[in-house]
Parts: C-alpha cells; structure tokens; sequence
C-alpha cells in the first residue's frame, strides 16, 4: 500500500490550494509577491479533503513513513519527502529538488536539565541540515515548485541562512539565484556560503526588512520567484520538522516546544504541521509551541503582552543574533494564531543571556548559532514564571550550525563580545574558554594542565 490517502490526496498540486490568512479568500491567481491581493495579508496552502480530520489515515501514514527509511530511492532519503501525502504540492515528483534534507537528530540535554533542575530537555538541531540550518526544509519544497514551474530565477532577502540554502537549492535545480543581504548585517559564514553556491549576491545600505521590500518590488517586476518564508511552499517544507520529531518521540508530543523567533515562518510551519497532524490523528494532543526573541528585535513579544496580540508594531531591529535581527516579521499574523491554538507564549532575553545560553548548549557538545540559544535562554525565564513546570518535557528548536557565526564564538570566549560590567559577568566568564598560549616544552604544557586541574 503506498498511498494510504484517498485517491483525491494523491493528486498533488491539484489537491492543494491557497487561501489568504486574513479574509479566507481562495486564491486562484496569487499575486507573484503571495499576499492577498484584496487585504494584502499573507497565503497559506490548505487542503480541502482533510478539513474534517482523517483518523483511519493516522495508522497507514506512520507504517509508510516508516517503511521509506529502509528505502535507498532519494525522494525517500529526504526527511521532507518522505512525508510526501502531507504535502502534495508538486504534480511531477522528478521536478523535486532535494540534498536529503531533514533527518536532524534529537538530542537529550542532561547537563543543562540538572542544572535546570528538570526531568527532560531535548534538543532538535535542524542546523544538521544540509547547509546548516532549518531554512533547508522549506527550500527544497519552494524550489521544487519554482523548478516545477519553469521559473529560471529565484530571488530572496536574507540575513544569511536564507541566501546560503536558497543558493544550494537553486544550484542543484539549475536556477539563477539573486540574494539581497542588509551591508554589514551577515555573518561571512552564511555569505560565504552564498557565494560558494554561485548565487549572486547585492548588498544594500538598509536593513532585512528593506531588502525584503527591494524583492517584493522585483517579483512585481520581473520573472522571479519570491523564496523568503512569505512563499507557503516554503512553510509547508518546513512544517516537516515538526512531523519528524514527532515520530521520533513515538508520536508522544512534548509539553512543550521553544523556538527562535526572527521573520516567524518557523513557528508559523511548526505550527501548521502540529495543527494538521493532530486534526489527522496522528498526534493525540497538542504541544504547546512558544516563541523567543532578542530583546534588540522584539516586535512579536510586544504584540503578545503590550497589544493583546491585535497588532504589530515594527522596530528597529538591534542583536548579534543576526538570524533574527528582523524589526518587521512578515508572518506575524501566522505566529500569533500558532501561539493561540496552541496555548504558548512568547519571550524576549538579552544578549548576555543569549551568549550564556549558547556557551551552555555548545558544553552539551552540541553548538549552534547565536540565534537558536535564545530556546534556552527563554526556558529559563519560563520556567521561573511558571509558564514551563520542571517536571515537563521540552524541546528546543536549535535553528542553525556552530560555524554559521565562528566570529561570535571567538569573541566570546576571548572576553571581546561585550564591554563594561555586566550582572551576568561572572556566570559568562565561567563559560569562557579561550586559547592559551604556551611554549613547546612539556614541562610547560604540564603546568599549565596541572594548574587547571586545581581550579576544576
């Protein structure tokens, strides 16, 4: 049985369809920038023939899935398409672009949780994705359409994650690839990476947010497909995560799970993927999925406890986590319906907290980028406010690699990321751990290991 659905599921793009998220029109013309062109909001893909839930589904999916990781075909090796009934949005699967993306692990957390004082922490490091971060779920989706479509240009703004997997993607498609980096604003990591893949690459003298109006205006303009997370092909790649953490955790959701918040389209994706799957039987309950923010770029956390959720108010977006350095998320709208169906929260934390929570999760010998340590730096607050009970099960979303940002990591542990006094000065220098200098002489390598060992 390889197609446990209906035969209406199986029938890919003719299944799916896009709807705006604002006044529920379908869209059957969208506007090459995917905003309604009656109210301006954002689409998003549905599919008609689950609407009421399909429980008798629930059983034959997870057999199938299961069954394809025994399989040695590609579409199979990808941890997104190997959930291909829960996202039928390409006719042709041979226009399907894939790097066997997904299958990131899940890792417990034991130093942390006894330090936190919990039962259970786990990390899912989507930054073992092919290009190092979470974006390359959702790419291999939206490049797929693109490549379906016959588009021969894709186009993204991006602070640096975005532009390296979109780059990849396109590269392996054949496409031309035009990214559009805020001057200053990118960690040479990620832009390496853009330039490694033959993307080509402009760096304007504004911001993310600008940039992202620069490429709007553009796919107005010209035959270019728009590949930032405002794309809902690109959400439904990326809601596969969440499809495999659950079936990693034995379809037993967490209570809850903490994710980075930058332009929103990963909470919104995770969101949607435990919406669907819990209308489809799959899960029985649902986690609750909460946001953190830096404190520098806080426009969701603002909305949540100063706005009620009714509005956004951009700002002017100011953090070395440059992954969500973004003032004006996009899918805002989304992350806030995802927080209400789900019961969760948002947050915000300092850069001292971020870089203490990154150098926590970097002594678990995981790493990641700034970015995703504000899940833990964020744990810790809710746990305090009660929000999290410390006998509960969560889990972090760790969004991007250790390497995406080395620059970072270099300054903290040489004592340079910071100036002046800090509250948190003493816990970050226990965290330190920058190089020592010694001569070639064993006598001195000894000493200055026997002189560590008195401190530990």
């Amino acid at each position: 049985m390889n197609r446990p659905m209906p035969a209406a599921a199986a029938k890919g793009n003719a299944e799916a369809q896009l709807r705006c998220c604002g006044c529920q029109d379908l869209q059957n013309d969208p506007q090459p920038d995917f905003r309604c062109a009656e109210c301006g909001e954002l689409l998003e893909v549905i599919y008609p023939a689950w609407e009421s839930g399909r429980d008798a589904w629930a059983a034959d999916l997870k057999r199938v899935w299961r069954e394809r990781r025994k399989s040695f075909s590609l579409l199979d090796g990808s941890g997104v398409w190997r959930y291909r009934e829960l996202l039928p949005i390409v006719p042709d699967m041979e226009k399907v672009v894939t790097l066997a993306e997904g299958n990131t692990p899940l890792y417990a957390m034991p130093q942390t949780a006894r330090g936190l004082g919990m039962r259970t922490l786990l990390a899912k490091h989507q930054g073992m994705n092919p290009t190092g971060s979470f974006k390359d779920t959702g790419m291999t989706a939206a490049v797929s359409v693109a490549h379906a479509r016959g588009y021969q240009w894709v186009v993204c703004a991006s602070t640096g994650n975005t532009s390296a997997s979109m780059a990849a993607y396109a590269a392996r498609a054949g496409l031309k690839a035009l990214v559009l980096l805020p001057e200053g604003q990118i960690a040479w990591g990620k832009l390496s990476q853009a330039v490694e893949y033959g993307a080509v690459t402009l760096q304007l003298r504004t911001d993310f947010d600008g940039c992202l109006r620069v490429a709007t205006e553009l796919v107005r303009r010209m035959p270019m497909y728009m590949l930032n997370s405002i794309n809902p092909y690109r959400i439904e790649g990326q809601k596969t995560a969440a499809i495999e953490l659950m079936e990693q955790l034995d379809w037993n959701p967490p209570e809850h799970i903490i994710v980075p918040g930058g332009n929103l389209g990963n909470c919104s994706a995770l969101g949607k993927g435990l919406l669907e799957m819990h209308r489809l039987g799959l899960i029985a309950r649902l986690p609750k999925l909460s946001v953190v923010q830096a404190k520098g770029a806080n426009p969701l956390y603002t909305a949540v406890h100063e706005r009620g959720g009714r509005s956004l108010v951009p700002v002017k977006a100011e953090t070395m986590a440059t992954a969500i350095r973004i003032g004006n998320p996009v899918s805002w709208r989304k992350a806030i319906r995802v927080l209400e169906a789900t019961g969760g929260t948002c947050e915000q934390v300092s850069e001292e907290e971020i870089a203490l929570a990154k150098a926590e999760i970097g002594a678990e010998g995981l790493g990641c980028e700034p970015a995703s340590a504000v899940t833990l730096a964020g744990l810790k607050k809710l746990l305090r406010s009660g929000f999290v009970a410390a006998d509960e099960k969560v889990v972090l979303v760790l969004t991007g690699h250790v390497l995406k940002d080395p620059d970072y990591i270099m300054k903290f542990h040489a004592g340079q990321l910071f100036e002046g006094a800090s509250e948190l000065g003493s816990e970050l220098d226990r965290r330190r751990r920058p190089p020592i200098q010694v001569d070639a002489d064993l006598e001195r390598v000894m000493a200055v290991l026997e002189k560590l060992q008195g401190e530990a």
